[in-house]
């Protein structure tokens, strides 16, 4: 797990800020911990006032903070005033790691979360210590001085700010087209545009998650291009999902839907680790899937959509992850799921007579026969696994670990192993292989 450092202003309305940033950060499989710079009076409709921290608490949670933990990547939002910008930008060159500066100058609900005469300081000391900053229209024309209403105006602001001693730069929010929201990176001498189709609404926190993502994306150590497309993504979805939680404008809310993607990737990671696992991999190949809570189809699904393939002694993904990736194996979690909630993850080997012994002497085994299914079955696309999951389990109390047939005319005998998540899963193989 990564450790992102968070440092800014406290929002108790809990859509931006640190509040926002723990959210962030937990949707991501994350740890986050924190540096409060100041405390906010806000809700969801209006603001009220700002109260920096003292120096001194500012520095000693720094201090606490590179005394103990090992920092992956840190983002930095509100800083309010000079004497803040200057310890946090001495602290930095404690750790070598991502630094996403996110020059906030006033909240969506209209409060200015920082002193004009801090703004030369930020500009000076924290911009040329920042490995990428992310101003949205408003905070990159305020930082320039100069209006953004074309491709040229933005690409000028961004070169000013470059000049100020940060090589990456990221205008969000910008609306250059009709009915589109649109990015603009600057890294180094390239530049690109990123646009996405606008939803009509005002929101509280999507910088922030858009920032915090960021920098859990350059820890992850993908290229910067890459890590804009992944952040942005992040918080348009974080915008699809926000709550109308108080009177005022919504709030932005991660879902967990990236939780089940890291968690599937890390499980296939293990599962490729296993010893010998490419003897496991089965003629159609293998998938290893992960659904949503309760899946109504294989699209709350999430799978491998070109399957787990054996390249010789490897085993390699040949595609990406999607929702909707896998039918066989993921039919099997939603037909699983009816009956048993917590199995949504699972995993499909080859069928061997000494594997399944040895899956017999440590697991719940349940087996059903293929011969057995009904015309009516066979002959409709994609019920095959359901019916023979669901037949495996109609008589069994205890959940099962793995369910196997031995196949039938022109089809496969096959293993699938169930799991609550995928490092359950790939756990009951490794003890069992």
């Amino acid at each position: 797990m990564l450790n992102i450092l968070s440092i800014g202003g406290s929002d108790p309305s809990s859509g931006a800020g640190i509040q926002g940033d723990i959210k962030s950060c937990e949707s991501l499989n994350a740890y986050c911990l924190t540096v409060i710079t100041g405390i906010t009076s806000q809700n969801t409709a209006k603001f009220g006032t700002v109260e920096p921290v003292s120096l001194k608490m500012l520095r000693e949670q720094l201090d606490m903070m590179s005394s103990d933990f090992k920092i992956d990547g840190i983002k930095i939002g509100m800083v309010y005033s000079p004497g803040i910008v200057k310890i946090i930008s001495d602290s930095l060159r404690k750790w070598n790691v991502p630094v996403v500066l996110d020059p906030v100058i006033k909240s969506t609900t209209g409060g200015m979360l920082i002193k004009k005469q801090t703004v030369p300081h930020l500009k000076r000391h924290l911009v040329p210590e920042s490995t990428i900053i992310t101003p949205n229209k408003f905070e990159a024309e305020f930082l320039t001085g100069s209006k953004i209403r074309s491709k040229k105006s933005v690409e000028k602001a961004a070169k000013k700010i470059q000049n100020m001693g940060v090589e990456n730069i990221v205008i969000t929010g910008l609306e250059l087209e009709s009915n589109q929201m649109t990015d603009y990176i600057l890294t180094g001498n390239r530049q690109y545009y990123t646009s996405r189709k606008k939803i009509n609404q005002i929101n509280h926190g999507g910088g922030c998650n858009f920032s915090l993502a960021l920098c859990y994306a350059l820890a992850c150590k993908m290229p910067t291009r890459d890590a804009v497309l992944f952040s942005k993504k992040f918080t348009h979805d974080s915008i699809r999902n926000s709550a109308l939680v108080g009177s005022g404008v919504r709030v932005t809310h991660s879902s967990n839907g990236r939780q089940i993607y890291d968690q599937l990737l890390q499980g296939i990671e293990e599962f490729r680790q296993i010893k010998e696992i490419n003897t496991h991999i089965p003629e159609c190949q293998t998938n290893f899937v992960f659904s949503k809570a309760r899946p109504i189809s294989t699209q709350d699904v999430l799978g491998v959509e070109g399957r787990l393939v054996r390249t010789g002694s490897r085993v390699v993904m040949a595609g990406d992850l999607k929702y909707g990736g896998s039918k066989h194996v993921a039919s099997a979690v939603v037909a699983a799921c009816k009956k048993f909630p917590s199995l949504r993850s699972a995993v499909n080997i080859k069928f061997q007579k000494d594997t399944l012994s040895k899956l017999k002497s440590q697991l719940t085994v349940l087996e059903y026969d293929r011969t057995a299914e009904p015309a009516r079955i066979k002959t409709a696309e994609g019920h095959s696994i359901v019916w023979g999951v669901s037949a495996a389990m109609q008589n069994s109390k205890v959940q099962p670990d793995a369910i196997f047939h031995e196949g039938d005319f022109g089809k496969e005998p096959m293993i699938i192993i169930f799991g609550k998540n995928p490092s359950d899963v790939t756990e009951k193989l490794r003890n069992a292989l």
